[in-house]
């Protein structure tokens, strides 16, 4: 273990191994606890080290990094921290170890992640894809403690130049937060690297309002066209403000006709919560053009296949295109029932009770469309203050 005077010039060409050893260390005289260890098989080449004994009086070894890799000055600032840290009576040591036994974010969501989110996140499915096509080629070889913010922010970044728009670029996001949330949650992880981390936040909806001409012509084509089961599906959609899926999963013992209430659980509610949907005059229609009652429990099945249907898109995009409105989205039925209670005078509050919104907010999108109602409100108010209604008092 000969002590050196360690210089550029000594990392050069003095790392050699004496004949008949198989390595050699060397001790900068200026530098305690530094060494450069050199093996036979890689002459020139060494390994700066730092040494120190543990609380237990263990000796210990850190490596700092290859001679080829790190500069001598460098290798000597890596040494004086960690002299500092094990004079504040820390390990490098086993805080090194506890860092490599942090599992790697791919072993993290496949291991631990998807398994808790499977019963409990009805989009697991699409957090998979994200995580598939994208996170897991990106993140999936570095730990979880080696995930950086700006990594994440470049990450982010880089989705729009694929393609991809703001909204989905920012669901990855969203998913890797959520994710490493449950990691510090769990105690994997010290702290959330993607936590604060901003979104592009761009206001995507896209919401389309049939006039009265638009929905005739729809209303028509849903009145008349052979596939009447699929067009009484989406009568339903017009006539409760359902979403698809609650639609297609309802059955005929969540219809209560006696009290005109369909009762959406809460397995089937995007809430999770049980919620109580008022059957109108067009809902009751369409339960009695059903032939199902008590042949099945589902309102709306597959006469082919004699299931419940699971989509109805392709069926669905013929019927949009025959009532000349290609642009229409199923869900845009909702949208439809929700403008036809705003348009007929009806509160945002009742319409947030009725469409099951969670959030008040959800259904302020609909504000725009009270205008006439309030107009009507504002008139009421002014009978009273016009001159003629003073002579007539």
């Amino acid at each position: 273990m000969p002590v050196v005077k360690m210089t550029n010039k000594f990392i050069r060409s003095g790392l050699v191994v004496p004949s008949g050893k198989d390595r050699i260390e060397y001790v900068p005289d200026d530098l305690p606890g530094m060494y450069v260890s050199v093996s036979a098989i890689s002459p020139g080449i060494g390994t700066f080290f730092y040494r120190y004994k543990d609380a237990r009086g263990k000796t210990c070894h850190v490596k700092v990094g290859r001679t080829c890799d790190l500069s001598l000055s460098d290798a000597r600032k890596q040494v004086i921290q960690l002299k500092s840290q094990t004079a504040q009576g820390k390990d490098p040591h086993a805080e090194g170890l506890a860092r490599k036994a942090v599992v790697t974010v791919d072993v993290f969501f496949t291991e631990h992640y998807f398994p808790h989110v499977t019963p409990r996140k009805r989009s697991w499915k699409r957090d998979e894809e994200l995580f598939r096509l994208r996170i897991q080629p990106e993140f999936g070889h570095l730990r979880l403690n080696q995930i950086e913010r700006k990594h994440v922010q470049q990450f982010h970044a880089s989705l729009l130049d694929d393609g991809l728009s703001p909204a989905t670029a920012d669901h990855h996001v969203k998913l890797l937060r959520y994710a490493l949330n449950l990691a510090v949650e769990w105690s994997m992880l010290e702290k959330n690297p993607v936590a604060g981390v901003s979104l592009f936040s761009v206001d995507n909806k896209v919401e389309h309002y049939l006039s009265d001409e638009q929905l005739g012509c729809l209303l028509d084509v849903l009145r008349t066209d052979d596939n009447r089961t699929v067009c009484l599906i989406a009568m339903w959609l017009l006539s409760t403000g359902a979403r698809l899926n609650e639609a297609l999963q309802a059955t005929h013992a969540q219809i209560d006709r006696a009290n005109r209430v369909w009762r959406i659980p809460a397995t089937n509610s995007k809430s999770k919560r049980m919620r109580s949907v008022p059957l109108n005059d067009s809902a009751l229609h369409v339960l009695d053009q059903l032939t199902t009652l008590g042949r099945f429990d589902h309102l709306f099945i597959n006469e082919k296949t004699k299931e419940p249907y699971t989509t109805i898109m392709k069926v669905w995009s013929r019927l949009r295109q025959k009532a000349g409105l290609p642009h229409l989205r199923i869900h845009d039925l909702r949208h439809g029932f929700a403008s036809l209670l705003v348009s007929g005078g009806r509160t945002l509050y009742e319409v947030q009770q009725i469409l099951g919104h969670s959030d008040p907010k959800v259904t302020m999108r609909y504000a725009h469309l009270s205008s006439k109602s309030l107009q009507d409100a504002a008139n009421s108010a002014s009978v009273l203050l016009m001159p003629q209604a003073k002579a007539a008092a």
